[in-house]
Protein backbone atom coordinates (compact mmCIF):
# COMPACT_ATOMS: atom_id res chain seq x y z
CA UNK A 1 0.00 0.00 0.00
CA UNK A 2 1.22 3.23 -1.00
CA UNK A 3 2.01 5.68 1.62
CA UNK A 4 3.82 9.29 2.43
CA UNK A 5 5.13 11.01 5.18
CA UNK A 6 4.23 14.57 6.21
CA UNK A 7 5.94 16.78 8.42
CA UNK A 8 4.54 19.67 10.30
CA UNK A 9 6.88 22.83 9.68
CA UNK A 10 5.77 25.51 12.51
CA UNK A 11 2.29 25.45 14.11
CA UNK A 12 1.83 28.95 14.10
CA UNK A 13 3.21 32.62 13.32
CA UNK A 14 6.18 32.70 15.62
CA UNK A 15 7.14 29.17 16.51
CA UNK A 16 10.58 27.59 16.88
CA UNK A 17 12.77 28.64 13.04
CA UNK A 18 14.79 25.61 14.18
CA UNK A 19 11.52 23.44 14.23
CA UNK A 20 11.78 22.21 10.31
CA UNK A 21 15.43 21.41 10.94
CA UNK A 22 15.18 18.01 11.81
CA UNK A 23 12.39 16.94 9.13
CA UNK A 24 14.32 18.44 6.60
CA UNK A 25 17.53 16.52 7.71
CA UNK A 26 16.54 13.11 9.25
CA UNK A 27 12.25 13.32 8.81
CA UNK A 28 12.53 11.02 5.03
CA UNK A 29 9.22 13.29 4.11
CA UNK A 30 7.79 14.12 0.72
CA UNK A 31 6.21 17.62 2.45
CA UNK A 32 6.32 19.85 5.06
CA UNK A 33 3.14 21.97 6.32
CA UNK A 34 3.45 25.28 8.03
CA UNK A 35 0.08 27.01 9.47
CA UNK A 36 0.36 30.47 10.38
CA UNK A 37 -2.88 32.25 10.77
CA UNK A 38 -4.77 32.47 13.87
CA UNK A 39 -7.90 34.40 13.56
CA UNK A 40 -6.78 37.87 14.08
CA UNK A 41 -3.31 37.22 12.67
CA UNK A 42 -4.41 38.41 9.23
CA UNK A 43 -5.75 41.98 10.81
CA UNK A 44 -1.85 42.51 11.88
CA UNK A 45 -0.26 41.64 8.51
CA UNK A 46 -3.26 44.17 6.72
CA UNK A 47 -1.76 46.71 8.68
CA UNK A 48 1.57 45.86 8.15
CA UNK A 49 0.52 46.16 4.34
CA UNK A 50 -0.88 49.17 4.79
CA UNK A 51 2.09 50.67 6.49
CA UNK A 52 4.37 48.92 3.23
CA UNK A 53 2.47 47.15 0.69
CA UNK A 54 5.39 44.90 -0.20
CA UNK A 55 4.62 43.45 3.22
CA UNK A 56 1.47 41.79 4.70
CA UNK A 57 2.60 37.83 5.06
CA UNK A 58 4.04 35.70 7.93
CA UNK A 59 8.67 36.83 7.00
CA UNK A 60 9.22 33.88 9.16
CA UNK A 61 8.92 31.97 6.17
CA UNK A 62 11.27 33.81 4.17
CA UNK A 63 13.58 33.31 7.18
CA UNK A 64 13.19 29.70 7.39
CA UNK A 65 13.63 29.31 3.21
CA UNK A 66 16.95 31.25 3.43
CA UNK A 67 17.92 28.20 6.38
CA UNK A 68 16.40 25.09 4.51
CA UNK A 69 15.70 25.92 0.28
CA UNK A 70 18.79 24.51 -0.33
CA UNK A 71 18.23 20.67 1.09
CA UNK A 72 14.49 21.21 0.34
CA UNK A 73 15.46 21.35 -3.35
CA UNK A 74 18.15 19.17 -3.18
CA UNK A 75 15.47 16.17 -1.71
CA UNK A 76 12.52 17.36 -3.65
CA UNK A 77 10.49 17.92 -0.36
CA UNK A 78 7.53 20.27 -1.51
CA UNK A 79 6.96 23.09 0.89
CA UNK A 80 3.11 23.73 1.51
CA UNK A 81 2.50 27.25 3.86
CA UNK A 82 -0.25 29.42 4.79
CA UNK A 83 2.20 32.17 4.49
CA UNK A 84 1.01 34.34 2.23
CA UNK A 85 -1.52 36.40 4.82
CA UNK A 86 -2.91 38.83 3.18
CA UNK A 87 -0.27 38.97 0.23
CA UNK A 88 0.38 36.06 -0.94
CA UNK A 89 2.41 37.60 -4.08
CA UNK A 90 4.59 39.46 -2.17
CA UNK A 91 5.55 36.26 0.12
CA UNK A 92 6.55 34.38 -3.50
CA UNK A 93 8.84 37.16 -4.74
CA UNK A 94 9.82 36.87 -1.43
CA UNK A 95 10.60 33.40 -1.87
CA UNK A 96 12.00 33.70 -5.41
CA UNK A 97 14.45 36.03 -4.52
CA UNK A 98 15.42 33.88 -1.70
CA UNK A 99 15.46 30.82 -4.36
CA UNK A 100 18.07 33.14 -6.86
CA UNK A 101 20.34 34.15 -4.27
CA UNK A 102 21.04 30.17 -4.13
CA UNK A 103 21.25 29.40 -7.65
CA UNK A 104 17.97 27.66 -7.48
CA UNK A 105 14.90 26.36 -10.09
CA UNK A 106 11.93 26.31 -8.10
CA UNK A 107 8.01 26.88 -9.06
CA UNK A 108 5.93 28.64 -6.59
CA UNK A 109 2.37 28.83 -6.17
CA UNK A 110 0.12 31.52 -4.56
CA UNK A 111 -3.67 30.34 -3.73
CA UNK A 112 -5.71 33.91 -3.66
CA UNK A 113 -9.55 34.49 -3.59
CA UNK A 114 -10.06 34.49 0.41
CA UNK A 115 -9.78 37.96 0.65
CA UNK A 116 -12.80 39.78 0.36
CA UNK A 117 -11.82 43.17 2.49
CA UNK A 118 -11.97 44.97 -0.82
CA UNK A 119 -15.44 43.62 -1.98
CA UNK A 120 -17.52 43.31 1.12
CA UNK A 121 -19.89 46.49 0.03
CA UNK A 122 -20.18 44.22 -3.48
CA UNK A 123 -21.25 41.66 -1.05
CA UNK A 124 -23.90 43.64 0.54
CA UNK A 125 -24.80 44.97 -2.73
CA UNK A 126 -25.64 41.25 -3.55
CA UNK A 127 -26.90 40.12 -0.36
CA UNK A 128 -24.66 38.39 1.52
CA UNK A 129 -25.34 39.90 4.88
CA UNK A 130 -22.59 38.62 6.77
CA UNK A 131 -24.40 38.04 9.94
CA UNK A 132 -22.19 36.97 13.30
CA UNK A 133 -22.47 33.49 13.98
CA UNK A 134 -22.72 33.72 17.87
CA UNK A 135 -25.33 36.49 18.02
CA UNK A 136 -27.02 37.09 14.68
CA UNK A 137 -26.45 40.87 14.60
CA UNK A 138 -25.61 42.79 11.69
CA UNK A 139 -22.63 43.72 10.08
CA UNK A 140 -23.44 46.90 9.38
CA UNK A 141 -22.58 48.40 13.12
CA UNK A 142 -19.10 47.27 12.64
CA UNK A 143 -18.44 47.92 8.96
CA UNK A 144 -16.42 51.30 9.27
CA UNK A 145 -14.62 49.41 11.49
CA UNK A 146 -13.31 46.63 9.71
CA UNK A 147 -9.82 45.82 9.30
CA UNK A 148 -9.75 42.71 7.59
CA UNK A 149 -11.79 40.14 6.06
CA UNK A 150 -11.14 36.78 4.80
CA UNK A 151 -12.98 33.28 4.02
CA UNK A 152 -11.44 29.88 5.00
CA UNK A 153 -10.91 27.84 1.62
CA UNK A 154 -10.71 24.47 1.45
CA UNK A 155 -8.24 22.31 -0.31
CA UNK A 156 -9.32 22.64 -4.16
CA UNK A 157 -6.91 24.95 -5.01
CA UNK A 158 -3.46 23.51 -3.07
CA UNK A 159 -4.12 20.37 -5.08
CA UNK A 160 -4.89 22.62 -8.10
CA UNK A 161 -1.00 24.17 -7.18
CA UNK A 162 0.30 20.77 -6.69
CA UNK A 163 -1.09 19.17 -10.00
CA UNK A 164 0.63 22.34 -11.57
CA UNK A 165 3.79 21.46 -10.25
CA UNK A 166 4.31 23.50 -7.80
CA UNK A 167 7.21 23.02 -5.84
CA UNK A 168 6.24 25.39 -2.63
CA UNK A 169 2.33 26.07 -2.32
CA UNK A 170 2.03 29.67 -0.45
CA UNK A 171 -1.56 30.51 0.71
CA UNK A 172 -3.94 33.42 2.53
CA UNK A 173 -6.62 32.35 4.16
CA UNK A 174 -7.01 28.25 4.32
CA UNK A 175 -8.37 25.98 6.63
CA UNK A 176 -5.33 24.54 8.73
CA UNK A 177 -6.43 20.75 7.62
CA UNK A 178 -6.63 21.62 3.84
CA UNK A 179 -2.40 22.18 4.16
CA UNK A 180 -2.45 18.69 4.83
CA UNK A 181 -5.43 17.08 3.23
CA UNK A 182 -4.12 18.26 -0.16
CA UNK A 183 -1.19 16.20 -0.49
CA UNK A 184 -2.78 12.97 0.62
CA UNK A 185 -5.49 13.84 -2.35
CA UNK A 186 -2.74 14.37 -4.79
CA UNK A 187 -0.53 11.59 -4.09
CA UNK A 188 -3.25 8.89 -3.28
CA UNK A 189 -6.07 10.40 -6.37
CA UNK A 190 -8.29 10.03 -3.69
CA UNK A 191 -12.10 11.75 -5.09
CA UNK A 192 -14.04 14.30 -3.42
CA UNK A 193 -16.76 11.81 -3.19
CA UNK A 194 -14.72 9.41 -1.04
CA UNK A 195 -15.89 11.44 2.47
CA UNK A 196 -14.39 8.61 4.91
CA UNK A 197 -10.69 9.23 3.81
CA UNK A 198 -11.08 12.82 3.50
CA UNK A 199 -12.09 12.88 7.11
CA UNK A 200 -9.51 10.47 7.72
CA UNK A 201 -7.35 12.73 5.97
CA UNK A 202 -8.75 16.25 8.24
CA UNK A 203 -8.24 14.19 11.48
CA UNK A 204 -4.57 13.45 10.38
CA UNK A 205 -3.73 17.24 9.58
CA UNK A 206 -5.51 18.29 12.79
CA UNK A 207 -3.74 16.47 14.88
CA UNK A 208 -0.17 17.57 13.44
CA UNK A 209 -0.92 21.12 12.36
CA UNK A 210 0.09 22.59 16.00
CA UNK A 211 3.47 21.29 15.92
CA UNK A 212 4.87 19.84 18.88
CA UNK A 213 1.50 19.87 21.24
CA UNK A 214 1.65 16.44 19.39
CA UNK A 215 5.44 15.37 20.45
CA UNK A 216 4.82 16.07 24.10
CA UNK A 217 4.57 20.38 23.77
CA UNK A 218 1.84 21.25 26.51
CA UNK A 219 0.78 18.11 27.22
CA UNK A 220 -1.42 17.28 30.04
CA UNK A 221 -1.29 13.56 30.62
CA UNK A 222 2.07 13.50 31.48
CA UNK A 223 4.26 17.04 31.01
CA UNK A 224 6.84 15.97 33.85
CA UNK A 225 8.33 12.75 32.04
CA UNK A 226 8.63 14.29 28.61
CA UNK A 227 12.33 14.33 27.72
CA UNK A 228 14.56 17.05 26.06
CA UNK A 229 11.30 19.80 25.15
CA UNK A 230 14.18 22.31 24.67
CA UNK A 231 15.16 19.84 21.22
CA UNK A 232 11.53 19.07 20.83
CA UNK A 233 10.72 17.17 17.11
CA UNK A 234 7.71 18.57 15.30
CA UNK A 235 5.60 16.09 13.86
CA UNK A 236 5.34 13.34 11.04
CA UNK A 237 2.34 11.77 9.52
CA UNK A 238 2.97 8.36 7.86
CA UNK A 239 -0.29 8.61 6.00
CA UNK A 240 -1.18 5.43 3.91
CA UNK A 241 -3.89 4.97 1.20
CA UNK A 242 -6.47 3.73 3.09
CA UNK A 243 -6.43 6.85 5.01
CA UNK A 244 -4.83 5.37 8.54
CA UNK A 245 -1.97 7.05 9.88
CA UNK A 246 0.99 6.81 11.98
CA UNK A 247 2.10 9.65 13.79
CA UNK A 248 5.81 10.21 15.08
CA UNK A 249 8.69 12.55 14.98
CA UNK A 250 12.19 12.12 13.57
CA UNK A 251 14.90 10.12 15.05
CA UNK A 252 16.93 11.80 18.12
CA UNK A 253 14.97 14.60 18.70
CA UNK A 254 13.67 15.39 22.15
CA UNK A 255 9.50 14.85 23.53
CA UNK A 256 6.83 11.91 23.53
CA UNK A 257 4.29 10.79 20.97
CA UNK A 258 2.26 8.19 22.73
CA UNK A 259 -1.62 7.63 22.66
CA UNK A 260 -2.23 10.32 25.19
CA UNK A 261 -0.65 12.97 23.37
CA UNK A 262 -2.61 12.15 20.17
CA UNK A 263 -5.76 11.91 22.14
CA UNK A 264 -5.49 15.41 23.60
CA UNK A 265 -4.73 17.24 20.34
CA UNK A 266 -7.57 15.18 18.28
CA UNK A 267 -9.71 16.97 20.94
CA UNK A 268 -7.87 20.23 21.02
CA UNK A 269 -10.26 23.27 19.75
CA UNK A 270 -13.09 21.21 17.79
CA UNK A 271 -15.98 21.81 19.99
CA UNK A 272 -18.46 19.12 18.50
CA UNK A 273 -16.43 15.67 17.52
CA UNK A 274 -19.08 14.57 15.63
CA UNK A 275 -19.51 17.01 13.74
CA UNK A 276 -15.81 19.22 12.79
CA UNK A 277 -17.19 21.36 9.99
CA UNK A 278 -14.56 22.30 7.12
CA UNK A 279 -15.15 23.47 3.27
CA UNK A 280 -14.07 19.90 2.14
CA UNK A 281 -15.92 17.60 4.46
CA UNK A 282 -17.73 17.21 7.47
CA UNK A 283 -15.69 15.21 9.65
CA UNK A 284 -16.80 12.66 12.84
CA UNK A 285 -13.80 11.72 15.53
CA UNK A 286 -16.10 9.98 17.31
CA UNK A 287 -14.92 6.34 15.80
CA UNK A 288 -11.10 7.47 15.73
CA UNK A 289 -9.01 4.62 17.31
CA UNK A 290 -5.81 5.41 18.41
CA UNK A 291 -3.47 3.10 19.57
CA UNK A 292 0.12 3.25 20.67
CA UNK A 293 2.30 1.46 17.61
CA UNK A 294 5.97 1.12 18.76
CA UNK A 295 8.25 3.94 21.02
CA UNK A 296 7.17 7.56 19.60
CA UNK A 297 4.47 5.95 17.56
CA UNK A 298 1.12 5.89 17.49
CA UNK A 299 -1.45 4.51 14.64
CA UNK A 300 -4.44 6.56 14.51
CA UNK A 301 -7.67 5.78 11.48
CA UNK A 302 -11.70 5.33 10.97
CA UNK A 303 -12.52 8.58 10.96
CA UNK A 304 -15.59 9.01 9.47
CA UNK A 305 -17.40 11.76 6.67
CA UNK A 306 -20.21 13.48 5.57
CA UNK A 307 -20.74 16.13 2.64
CA UNK A 308 -19.66 19.35 3.50
CA UNK A 309 -21.43 22.49 3.45
CA UNK A 310 -22.72 24.71 0.78
CA UNK A 311 -21.40 27.87 2.82
CA UNK A 312 -17.61 29.07 3.89
CA UNK A 313 -16.59 30.83 6.97
CA UNK A 314 -15.66 34.21 7.04
CA UNK A 315 -13.21 35.72 9.65
CA UNK A 316 -13.57 39.16 10.21
CA UNK A 317 -11.57 41.67 12.62
CA UNK A 318 -12.50 44.81 13.66
CA UNK A 319 -11.57 47.90 15.60
CA UNK A 320 -12.99 48.28 19.00
CA UNK A 321 -11.70 50.23 21.35
CA UNK A 322 -8.19 50.30 23.60
CA UNK A 323 -6.70 48.62 26.30
CA UNK A 324 -3.82 49.39 28.51
CA UNK A 325 -2.20 46.74 30.83
CA UNK A 326 0.18 47.48 34.15
CA UNK A 327 1.31 45.20 37.16
CA UNK A 328 3.04 45.83 40.28
CA UNK A 329 4.83 42.69 42.59
CA UNK A 330 4.31 42.79 46.82
CA UNK A 331 6.57 40.66 49.00
CA UNK A 332 5.20 38.65 52.19
CA UNK A 333 4.16 39.49 54.86
CA UNK A 334 0.89 39.98 53.87
CA UNK A 335 1.45 39.78 50.47
CA UNK A 336 -2.08 39.35 49.15
CA UNK A 337 -3.66 42.40 51.55
CA UNK A 338 -1.31 44.73 50.71
CA UNK A 339 -1.99 44.39 46.57
CA UNK A 340 -6.06 44.06 47.28
CA UNK A 341 -5.29 47.78 48.82
CA UNK A 342 -3.37 48.77 46.06
CA UNK A 343 -6.37 47.86 43.81
CA UNK A 344 -8.66 49.75 46.33
CA UNK A 345 -6.55 52.69 45.73
CA UNK A 346 -6.28 52.58 42.21
CA UNK A 347 -10.04 52.49 42.24
CA UNK A 348 -10.11 55.90 43.72
CA UNK A 349 -7.44 57.35 41.85
CA UNK A 350 -9.62 56.58 38.32
CA UNK A 351 -12.80 57.82 39.85
CA UNK A 352 -10.62 61.33 40.65
CA UNK A 353 -9.12 61.60 37.60
CA UNK A 354 -11.90 60.89 35.63
CA UNK A 355 -11.33 57.77 33.79
CA UNK A 356 -14.03 56.86 31.29
CA UNK A 357 -13.29 52.93 31.47
CA UNK A 358 -16.13 50.23 29.78
CA UNK A 359 -14.13 47.71 31.83
CA UNK A 360 -11.51 47.65 34.55
CA UNK A 361 -10.09 44.42 35.86
CA UNK A 362 -7.98 43.50 38.82
CA UNK A 363 -6.46 40.42 39.34
CA UNK A 364 -3.51 38.66 41.32
CA UNK A 365 -0.86 37.28 39.73
CA UNK A 366 0.62 34.00 42.14
CA UNK A 367 -2.76 33.91 43.63
CA UNK A 368 -6.19 34.03 41.20
CA UNK A 369 -5.26 34.48 37.67
CA UNK A 370 -6.09 31.81 36.37
CA UNK A 371 -8.62 30.78 38.69
CA UNK A 372 -10.79 33.53 39.73
CA UNK A 373 -13.23 33.11 42.24
CA UNK A 374 -12.67 29.75 42.81
CA UNK A 375 -8.99 30.46 44.22
CA UNK A 376 -10.34 32.21 47.01
CA UNK A 377 -9.76 30.48 50.41
CA UNK A 378 -9.33 32.19 53.46
CA UNK A 379 -5.75 31.90 55.68
CA UNK A 380 -3.23 31.99 52.29
CA UNK A 381 -0.55 33.79 52.55
CA UNK A 382 1.87 33.84 49.48
CA UNK A 383 5.33 34.61 49.50
CA UNK A 384 4.71 37.25 46.69
CA UNK A 385 1.92 38.78 44.57
CA UNK A 386 1.60 40.63 41.61
CA UNK A 387 -1.38 42.75 41.13
CA UNK A 388 -2.26 43.52 37.46
CA UNK A 389 -4.69 45.90 36.74
CA UNK A 390 -6.21 45.97 33.32
CA UNK A 391 -8.72 48.79 31.48
CA UNK A 392 -10.49 49.21 28.39
CA UNK A 393 -11.67 52.41 27.15
CA UNK A 394 -13.35 53.75 23.45
CA UNK A 395 -10.40 56.34 22.90
CA UNK A 396 -6.62 55.65 23.47
CA UNK A 397 -6.40 59.35 25.49
CA UNK A 398 -8.59 57.73 28.03
CA UNK A 399 -6.31 54.71 28.28
CA UNK A 400 -3.50 56.60 28.68
CA UNK A 401 -4.54 57.71 32.06
CA UNK A 402 -3.61 54.48 33.42
CA UNK A 403 0.10 54.62 32.83
CA UNK A 404 1.46 57.33 35.65
CA UNK A 405 -0.97 55.30 38.13
CA UNK A 406 0.53 52.24 38.49
CA UNK A 407 4.16 53.34 39.36
CA UNK A 408 2.93 56.19 41.88
CA UNK A 409 2.16 53.54 43.95
CA UNK A 410 5.82 52.38 45.05
CA UNK A 411 5.54 55.65 47.03
CA UNK A 412 1.93 56.13 47.93
CA UNK A 413 0.35 52.47 48.55
CA UNK A 414 1.11 49.84 50.31
CA UNK A 415 5.32 49.14 51.37
CA UNK A 416 7.14 46.50 50.13
CA UNK A 417 6.26 47.17 46.45
CA UNK A 418 8.24 47.34 43.35
CA UNK A 419 8.89 46.03 40.07
CA UNK A 420 6.76 47.58 38.29
CA UNK A 421 6.13 47.42 34.39
CA UNK A 422 6.75 49.89 31.66
CA UNK A 423 4.49 52.82 31.69
CA UNK A 424 1.46 51.28 30.36
CA UNK A 425 1.14 52.19 26.75
CA UNK A 426 -2.61 52.00 24.54
CA UNK A 427 -3.06 49.26 22.53
CA UNK A 428 -6.28 48.98 19.89
CA UNK A 429 -7.93 45.95 20.32
CA UNK A 430 -9.31 43.73 17.40
CA UNK A 431 -12.67 41.87 17.34
CA UNK A 432 -13.05 38.96 16.18
CA UNK A 433 -16.48 38.62 13.82
CA UNK A 434 -17.19 35.50 12.49
CA UNK A 435 -19.68 34.56 9.83
CA UNK A 436 -20.64 32.86 7.01
CA UNK A 437 -21.12 33.39 2.80
CA UNK A 438 -22.43 31.16 0.55
CA UNK A 439 -19.61 29.01 -1.25
CA UNK A 440 -20.72 29.93 -5.01
CA UNK A 441 -19.74 33.77 -4.39
CA UNK A 442 -16.03 33.03 -3.75
CA UNK A 443 -13.59 32.20 -6.55
CA UNK A 444 -10.15 30.73 -5.67
CA UNK A 445 -7.47 31.86 -8.31
CA UNK A 446 -4.05 29.94 -8.39
CA UNK A 447 -1.06 31.56 -9.92
CA UNK A 448 2.85 30.75 -10.29
CA UNK A 449 6.17 32.23 -10.46
CA UNK A 450 8.92 30.30 -11.74
CA UNK A 451 12.61 31.22 -10.78
CA UNK A 452 15.05 29.26 -13.37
Amino acid sequence: MKSIRIGTGQGYWGDRLDAPLALVDRGRVQYICFDYLAELTMSILQKQKERDPSKGYAHDFVTLCRQILPRVRKQGIRLIASAGGVNPRGCAEAIAQVARGHGLTVKIATVEGDNILDRLDSLAAQGYALKNMDDGSGIGAIRDRITSANVYLGVAPVIEALRGGADIVITGRNTDTSLFLAPMIHEFGWRMDELDKLACGICIGHVIECGAQVTGGNYTGGWDRVPDLARVGWPIAEVSEDGSAVITKPDGTGGLVEAGTVKEELLYEIGDPGNYITPDVVADFRPVRIEDAGPDRVKLWGAKGRPAPDTLKVSISYRNGYRAFADLGFSWPRALEKAKLAAKILAERFRIVGLQAEEVLFDYIGYNSLHGPLAEFPGHDPQEVRLRVGIRTRTAEEARKLGPEVPCLVTCGPPQGGGYSARATPQEILEYWPALIPAAAIRPEVHFVEVR
